[in-house]
């Protein structure tokens, strides 16, 4: 497969994974929701450069909207979604999907108990030469080539 690179910005591309996005939108662990509005405040001032894809956002969608878990409407999933996809330094992904990098996430998805979303984020890293994810999700552990960092608290926030 080909290798690509996102580092060409003057930051070190990284992803968001979907529990991020879920954990400020829900605010369901006060702990954690406080870590994901501190990330994503760097995000949003261009001091962190973040990617996701859009398998991540298709969850966040499924999450929010599922009656079993938040039966939230379409139209406040729009509004709660839209402003996070529109963060200054937020890219989903650095270019078009490949063919390959979904084939790749097809086999990481039939051989481990990674979701679906998860194998793409895989696939697509491994692709594009990422090693760093910023997850809650202890799943990523597994893998070596990656690099799981949970967000911390600013200075500020943390009294």
């Amino acid at each position: 497969m080909p290798k690509r690179s996102c580092t060409k910005a003057k930051h070190a591309m990284e992803y968001l994974d979907t529990n991020i996005i879920l954990r400020y939108l829900i605010k369901d662990d006060p702990d954690k929701a406080a870590r994901a509005y501190a990330l994503l405040q760097q995000v949003e001032q261009g001091n962190r450069i973040v990617a996701t894809t859009e398998a991540v956002i298709a969850e966040v969608i499924y999450v929010l909207a599922s009656k079993k878990t938040y039966n939230v409407p379409r139209s406040e999933i729009v509004k709660l979604l839209q402003p996070v996809l529109m963060l200054k330094g937020l890219k989903i992904g650095c270019k078009a999907a490949e063919k390959l990098m979904y084939a790749d996430a097809l086999t990481l998805y039939a051989t481990t108990k990674l979701d679906f979303a998860d194998a793409i984020i895989l696939a697509r890293m491994k692709y594009e030469e990422v090693t760093t994810i910023i997850s809650f999700d202890t799943d990523f552990d597994r893998f070596p080539y990656v690099t799981r960092v949970e967000p911390e608290l600013a200075e500020n926030q943390a009294a």
